[in-house]
């Protein structure tokens, strides 16, 4: 017999929720065949069966929450299933029923207890212990890695939080549904005070007016409730979080593609054949937002704590809308040592790949510059959300032939290009509007002057 356990999906992947069960007890299953499929944070995964043989046990349901490492299921021979189902022994012959006891005197009633004297000086009441305000003062048993970190960033009481478990035991789910009935919003952890000078008492702040509560929606007659899915409610909490961390700013330009058109039209049907999918705006517009970067490097960067940090390599998200239902960012690794063809190739894949839910965790993890790709939908200006902890992400909107002023033989005229905006949102906090604007204007120069066929 062998047992099955929850794998390690992603680096900083703890703990998954099964979803499906292909196989039930009693199955046979092969080896590599999909046995169950688990949810992490925003993706779905099949686990292939680490051996053959039949299902001989289940220990989790669809819907639990477990830790990684945790033994699932196990699988094993028919004749283990067998021999671990004890054959029933024969009914033993009855024993004879006992001889009556005989009935033992009454006992003497006790004589009353003559009650102390009061004490002079009574005894204060002990003071009640305080209740957990935290996951901290919570049942560790009851609280993962990941449903804690949710405890603790809205500040919620884990005693009011029903769990729905094996056991009670509060499950993401539990936490997520909480948050949406209460309306709890994430709050900004404290800074520890390591120093003397930290602990030192500071003049107070003035207090903050605290924002009132939305008021509750009825749903009347007419109206449709439509519940919001696991990874529309994670991408709405993301979304809170880095709107709560960042103060966000705005910068735009306008960009000719006619210098790229040149190059997409000379080799769009040869790409075609070759790759099997066409060549976009969306890798040019990567590969300078890339060559950018080496050029501004602070755009590339996290903040944290009273520090900078920035980033050595360039891990490049590209946000992919799932139907409607959320969005993902899966990431270009090292995306500095690629050129233009790799690029269009992995951002192809990823996408392809993220609207199928066939991305695993750590795909998704780990980007340093995001690109949120609106221009398909034909959006002419987006104000994106910062995916934290980044410090900018771009907009790419609709790309339209439109008129524009061109110089021509030292005169001017009029002509039609294909022209769209770069919509940037970025962190004040990480540096001011020259620098942004800056970025943004040496990436509209790559775009409009660049030899692009060297990149194919």
């Amino acid at each position: 017999m062998a047992d099955v356990t929850l794998p390690q999906l992603g680096e900083t992947v703890t703990e998954g929720t099964i979803t499906q069960w292909f196989k039930k007890v009693g199955d046979t299953v092969a080896e590599d065949e999909p046995l169950f499929e688990v949810s992490t944070d925003k993706v779905d995964t099949e686990v292939p069966s680490p051996v053959a043989g039949t299902v001989l046990e289940i220990h989790v349901e669809e819907g639990e929450t477990v830790d990684v490492g945790a033994v699932i299921a196990v699988v094993g021979s028919a004749g283990d299933a067998a021999a671990a189902t004890p054959a029933p022994a024969s009914e033993p012959e009855p024993a004879p029923a006992p001889e009556p006891e005989p009935a033992s005197a009454p006992e003497p009633e006790p004589a009353p207890a003559t009650e102390p004297e009061p004490d002079p000086t009574p005894k204060p009441a002990p003071a009640p212990a305080p209740a957990a305000v935290t996951a901290q003062a919570g049942d560790n048993r009851l609280l993962s890695p990941v449903v804690r970190r949710l405890v603790n960033e809205h500040g919620l009481d884990a005693n009011l939080i029903t769990g729905t478990g094996p056991g009670g035991r509060i499950t993401r789910d539990d936490v997520l549904n909480y948050i949406d009935a209460t309306g709890a919003k994430p709050i900004e952890s404290a800074a520890p005070t390591s120093t003397p000078e930290a602990a030192a008492p500071a003049t107070p702040a003035p207090a903050a007016i605290p924002a009132a509560a939305p008021a509750a929606v009825a749903a009347s007659a007419g109206d449709t409730r439509v519940p919001l899915s696991k990874i529309r409610k994670l991408t709405g909490d993301h979304m809170v979080t880095s709107k709560a961390t960042s103060p966000h700013a705005f910068s735009v330009v306008e960009v000719d593609f006619d210098n790229v058109d040149a190059t997409r039209s000379a080799v769009k049907a040869e790409w075609k054949a070759q790759h099997g999918f066409s060549l976009t705006y969306l890798p040019f517009i990567s590969r300078a937002i890339i060559d950018a970067l080496g050029e501004f490097p602070h755009m590339n960067a996290s903040v944290t704590n009273d520090e900078l940090i920035v980033h050595g390599y360039v891990d490049l998200g590209i946000a992919v809308d799932l139907d409607h239902d959320g969005l993902l960012a899966p990431v270009i690794r090292s995306a500095e040592t690629k050129r233009l063809a790799a690029i269009a190739t992995e951002i192809s894949d990823l996408a392809g790949r993220a609207r199928n839910r066939k991305v695993t965790p750590d795909e998704i993890q780990g980007g340093t510059f995001t690109i949120s790709n609106n221009g398909s939908a034909g959006s002419v200006l987006t104000m994106p959300i910062i995916n934290q902890p980044q410090v900018a992400i771009i907009s790419t909107d609709a790309i339209v032939r439109k008129p524009v002023a061109v110089q021509v033989d030292g005169s001017e005229a009029i002509t039609i290009r294909p022209v769209g905006n770069l919509a940037m949102s970025w962190d004040h906090r990480a540096f001011d509007g020259a620098y942004a604007a800056g970025f943004l204007k040496r990436v509209k120069e790559l775009l409009e002057t660049k030899d692009w066929s060297t990149e194919l």
